[in-house]
């Protein structure tokens, strides 16, 4: 059978033909290794239920110290796949006489099922992780480290909203924040998972970017934990007049002469990153969403992010350059910045109408 190769940062690995590899996933995996690095664990026991290729195992095996790994499940339920895994370990010289190396061909579910418990799950599918979250929580250790892909972003993103009532429980809103507003809507979706364990999921990582959602989360036991995680879910209102918005209970208010403000949720308003971690992945990987995901932890009890252009329009006034954007909220002593969520976007804590008094640059006399 023809098979193609690939190399990627550093590690060349051949995938056959009816076995998938996407080649965008390259930073999701960039990230996943930075963020291990810097959290720094020894003697994780990790699981890769969804394998393919191996790709991932293999970038961990390779760029982790020994010590981080005492043993990795790389598993796919497709037997072609397996058969790939091991050429590919084979080809990066790692093979059966790792001890730490764990190769299965089943359902990922079973795989986690029969055994006692990981560090690190990393639950990467084509479309939605949700038919692999709840064992994959059932069997996350206190302190581990859960990481989630979502592909499924039309669902989530407010373009499927029927998809994304029945899947994630929750309504999007096609609009400038619809990435964001999925992505936490995604975060609930797990968080309400891991409740029904008395496990408290806390997002420390978390991006859009191109075609998917990434999470990664840090997993704490207690039923009093799993509550403060639930208190935290809330609905967003948006006034498509005015452009303000408010995080609410209930998904029902009004505002500008009693329009009724638009809708989406229920979904997590916290915190989206920690910011020491985010730091030191930037620092590992050194590239503009790293970048901007580094500036943007920085900024506490944000109402999202403001679009400059969207702004700009409904005030009418002309669009003034981010950077310049930036430098009046700083002279006003405003805590911005940059958002990877949209080239046009600032995150800051302030209300609308403080947001455009500030940023308007006064007409000429």
């Amino acid at each position: 059978m023809k098979q193609q190769t690939i190399t990627e940062s550093g590690t060349t690995i051949k995938k056959s033909k009816n076995v998938f590899y996407n080649s965008l996933m390259e930073l999701n995996r960039s990230i996943s290794i930075a963020l291990l690095k810097a959290v720094n664990k020894k003697n994780m026991i990790v699981c890769l239920p969804m394998a393919a290729t191996g790709i991932r195992a293999i970038r961990m095996l390779k760029e982790l110290p020994k010590s981080a790994i005492k043993e990795i499940h790389i598993n796919d339920i497709d037997k072609i796949a397996v058969k790939n895994i091991k050429e590919n370990l084979k080809l990066n010289k790692l093979t059966a006489r790792d001890k730490r190396i764990k190769l299965t061909n089943k359902d990922g579910r079973l795989l986690m099922l029969e055994q006692g418990g990981y560090d690190y799950i990393d639950i990467d599918p084509f479309g939605s992780p949700n038919t692999m979250l709840d064992i994959a929580i059932l069997k996350l250790a206190r302190g581990g480290i859960f990481a989630v892909t979502a592909t499924d972003t039309g669902a989530l993103a407010g373009t499927h909203v029927r998809a994304g009532l029945r899947k994630y429980w929750a309504k999007g809103m096609k609009n400038e924040l619809m990435h964001e507003l999925g992505l936490r809507m995604l975060i609930r979706r797990v968080q309400l998972t891991g409740a029904d364990h008395e496990k408290a999921l806390f997002p420390i990582y978390a991006f859009a970017t191109q075609h998917y959602y990434r999470v990664f989360f840090i997993c704490k036991k207690g039923r009093k934990l799993a509550d403060e995680v639930v208190k935290e879910h809330a609905y967003l209102l948006y006034c498509k007049k005015c452009l303000s918005r408010q995080f609410n209970k209930i998904n029902h208010a009004v505002c500008c002469k009693n329009i009724p403000m638009q809708w989406a949720g229920p979904l997590w308003t916290g915190q989206l990153w920690d910011r020491q971690l985010a730091e030191k992945i930037y620092k590992s990987l050194q590239n503009d969403l790293t970048y901007k995901i580094k500036l943007e932890s920085e900024i506490k009890d944000s109402l999202l992010f403001y679009d400059l252009h969207k702004i700009s329009k409904y005030y009418r006034f002309p669009p003034p350059k981010t950077e310049d954007a930036l430098g009046r909220l700083k002279q006003k002593k405003v805590k911005a910045a940059l958002t990877h969520f949209s080239d046009k976007g600032i995150r800051t804590n302030i209300k609308i109408k403080q947001f455009v008094n500030i940023i308007k640059k006064p007409s000429k006399k």
